[in-house]
């Protein structure tokens, strides 16, 4: 899965939520209102398109602060899958 994808995935949930959608990778997700529970829909979205299981590592999780930190683990996580 490419990483527009998971950020087109990204944007329908910031749209489903009337939130604006992501268009700097670097902004704060405190910022555009995105939450755990938003990430959670974005993992399963993901592994349902890709049709497979993420692995995730919580200390990695812990430090994700940006669309981008975002983008980057789950486009990761597809990798190692």
């Amino acid at each position: 899965m490419e990483r527009q994808e998971i950020l087109n995935l990204m944007n329908e949930i910031q749209e489903k939520r009337g939130r604006k959608k992501v268009e700097n990778e670097e902004v704060l997700l405190s910022e555009i209102g995105f939450r755990s529970l938003d990430f959670s829909e974005l993992a399963l979205r993901v592994e349902r398109s890709f049709g497979g299981e993420l692995p995730f590592d919580a200390v990695a999780l812990r430090e994700i602060r940006t669309a981008k930190s975002v983008l980057d683990f789950l486009e990761e996580a597809v990798k190692s899958a």
